[in-house]
C-alpha cells in the first residue's frame, strides 16, 4: 500500500511540473501568468521553459517603445553634459545603447549619423537631440512612447558602452621570422651605410 501511495504521489508531482504555463498581456500592459488558458480574445503567449538565466522581459508599453524607437546615446570622456544625459535616461528607465567618441574614426562615425562637434548626441528613433537639454530630451522620449517613470525590472542592465567606430582586430605578430626575411638579413647588413664620422650625413665619409 505504501509503495502504491508513493507511486501515485510521484505521478501527480510529475504532472504538475509539466503543466503548460500561459503569459497574458492586458490592454494596460500588465503581464500575468497562469496554468489555464486566458479568455478568448486575450493576448496569450505560452511560456517556454527556461534553460538558464535570460534577459528579463520588459513591460509591453516599454517594449513597444524600444522596438519602434530605439535610443542611442553618443558620449565622450570627461563630458559633464554627457553624464547628465546618461543620468536622465537611467532615472527615467530608458533602455539605451551608449557609443563613445574618442578617436578620429569615432568622430567620422558620429558625423555619419548626423552629429557634429557637440556632445552628447541623443537619437530616439529618427529624432536627434544635439547637446543636453532636459526638457527637449524628455519631450523626445515622451513623443516616442517611453513612460515618464521607470518600468524596468530590478535586474535590468544596459549593455556596456562601445566605441562609435568598432576597432579592427590586429593580427598577432609571428614569433618565428619567415625564411625569406632571414636570408635577406645578411644582405641588408652588408649594404647598410657605414657609420658617419662626426656630424657627416649618413652615407658620407670624411
Amino acid at each position: 500500500m505504501k509503495r502504491a501511495f508513493l507511486l501515485t504521489l510521484l505521478t501527480l508531482c510529475a504532472t504538475g511540473a509539466s503543466a503548460q504555463m500561459y503569459k497574458s498581456v492586458g490592454p494596460d500592459g500588465r503581464v500575468t501568468y497562469s496554468d489555464t488558458p486566458p479568455a478568448q480574445g486575450a493576448n496569450e503567449l505560452p511560456v517556454k521553459p527556461s534553460s538558464g538565466a535570460a534577459a528579463p522581459d520588459l513591460p509591453y508599453a516599454l517594449a513597444q517603445a524600444v522596438k519602434n524607437n530605439p535610443v542611442t546615446l553618443y558620449t565622450a570622456a570627461n563630458c559633464a553634459p554627457c553624464a547628465s544625459g546618461r543620468a536622465l535616461l537611467v532615472a527615467r528607465g530608458v533602455p539605451y545603447t551608449e557609443k563613445t567618441v574618442s578617436s578620429n574614426e569615432d568622430v567620422a562615425a558620429l558625423k555619419s549619423v548626423g552629429g557634429d562637434a557637440q556632445l552628447p548626441l541623443l537619437i530616439v528613433g529618427r529624432a536627434k537631440q544635439q547637446g543636453y537639454e532636459e526638457g527637449a530630451w524628455n519631450g523626445a522620449l515622451t513623443s516616442a512612447g517611453y513612460p515618464a517613470a521607470s518600468m524596468l525590472p530590478r535586474n535590468w542592465r544596459n549593455p556596456a558602452p562601445v566605441a562609435a567606430a568598432p576597432r579592427a582586430t590586429q593580427p598577432l605578430p609571428s614569433s618565428t621570422p619567415a625564411p625569406a626575411a632571414e636570408a635577406a638579413a645578411p644582405r641588408a647588413q652588408s649594404s647598410a651605410p657605414q657609420p658617419a664620422a662626426g656630424n657627416a650625413p649618413p652615407g658620407f665619409r670624411f
